[in-house]
């Protein structure tokens, strides 16, 4: 089987976390900082803080932003539920906007009319590995006078008009799970050029203490371990390396599956596109269905996934928050996406097997 996800673990992963062990200091400290060092110069912004995942990350610089109850954020329905829990969690309200079908991102050409007295944030999600469209999206907050908070769970290194994902907004938020571009184990990193969302990221994700057992607000144990930044630190070195290899896998695979009718193919609209998945549309022109043409996928090796079959608002634990609008491009491509193997780790025998076994099908 070509798993849809592989992990590139190597040798300074190893020896990284075997420095952290020997050293016994294993909750945040040096390497927690080099890391978050690293990853400002990498997005370019003056500040990054690391959380222990993607999740608390947004959540965090929502309420470093002044997120309240009563508050509403606009957002996307297409996404991992994470972007919108992250909102509720806050106690402020998800607005969701539908898609557009070529990115699957947030359609900015939307967003004004669902401007109301109570929206004090717009959380585009980067998805898949490409940007949204933020020139525009930022020219909209601004006019209306809100806040950004950018998901980039998905966009290590996607780069928007030569800005890297993560560096247009209020704040950026990324996630360093296992399935990531690169990975911690698990681990989230906030980043932004606002000292004020800084001071209160940090204090936020350590139970609001400045200095030990001196708390300033109420707060969450949200720090990030040694051992994590360890992983990431290593895997921020080879990055670049490991999402050119993403981008070249994208190339080969599009040129390997041009032409046939039914699949719609991943577009490159936005900038740099970092290829965290590489998301086929099954449409009603293909021979099979969706769910015929992932069984035979597994059936002859090929991973695949997926990612997202239910929109958000759908969702059975959104079901009394009072979601009815119709989404209909989301409606749409969410009964048509299925995402392929695209990671590094992929070997040339393997795209082709990728490209044989569906050209097969």
């Amino acid at each position: 089987m070509i798993p849809i996800s592989n992990p590139d673990i190597g040798e300074d992963e190893r020896r990284g976390v075997l420095e952290v062990l020997e050293s016994k200091m294993l909750v945040q400290g040096k390497n927690v900082e080099e890391l978050e060092r690293r990853f400002a110069e990498y997005v370019n912004t003056d500040h990054a803080i690391a959380t222990i995942n993607g999740t608390t990350a947004l959540e965090v610089s929502l309420r470093a932003a002044g997120l309240s109850r009563g508050d509403e954020v606009i957002t996307t329905p297409f996404s991992f539920i994470a972007s919108s829990n992250s909102i509720l969690f806050t106690g402020a309200k998800p607005v969701f906007v539908d898609v557009d079908q070529d990115t699957f991102n947030i359609n900015p050409d939307l967003i004004q009319e669902k401007i109301t007295d109570k929206t004090k944030a717009i959380l585009p999600v980067h998805l898949y590995g490409q940007s949204c469209e933020m020139i525009k999206i930022m020219k909209i907050a601004e006019e209306n006078n809100i806040s950004v908070i950018e998901d980039a769970c998905q966009s290590h290194g996607a780069e928007y008009s030569g800005k890297r994902t993560g560096s247009f907004g209020e704040a950026g938020c990324f996630s360093l799970y296992a399935t990531k571009n690169m990975t911690a184990s698990e681990g989230g990193i906030i980043t932004t050029n606002d000292k004020g969302i800084a001071e209160k990221s940090r204090l936020l994700r350590n139970h609001g203490q400045e200095t030990r057992y001196h708390h300033k607000m109420i707060g969450y144990n949200y720090r990030m371990t040694n051992i994590a930044a360890a992983i990431g630190i290593a895997q921020m070195k080879k990055l670049d390396i490991m999402n050119s290899k993403r981008i070249e896998n994208a190339r080969l695979l599009s040129e390997g599956l041009k032409d046939i009718t039914g699949i719609i193919l991943p577009k490159q609209k936005n900038g740099k596109h970092v290829f965290h998945q590489y998301t086929l549309r099954i449409t009603d022109e293909f021979s099979k269905t969706r769910d015929e043409f992932s069984k035979l996928l597994t059936e002859n090796g090929v991973g695949n996934i997926i990612y997202y079959p239910i929109p958000i608002p759908m969702q059975e634990a959104y079901k009394n928050m009072g979601y009815s609008e119709t989404l209909p491009v989301t409606d749409l491509i969410s009964k048509q996406v299925i995402s392929i193997p695209v990671h590094p780790q992929l070997s040339e025998t393997d795209i082709q097997k990728i490209i044989d076994v569906i050209r097969k099908i």
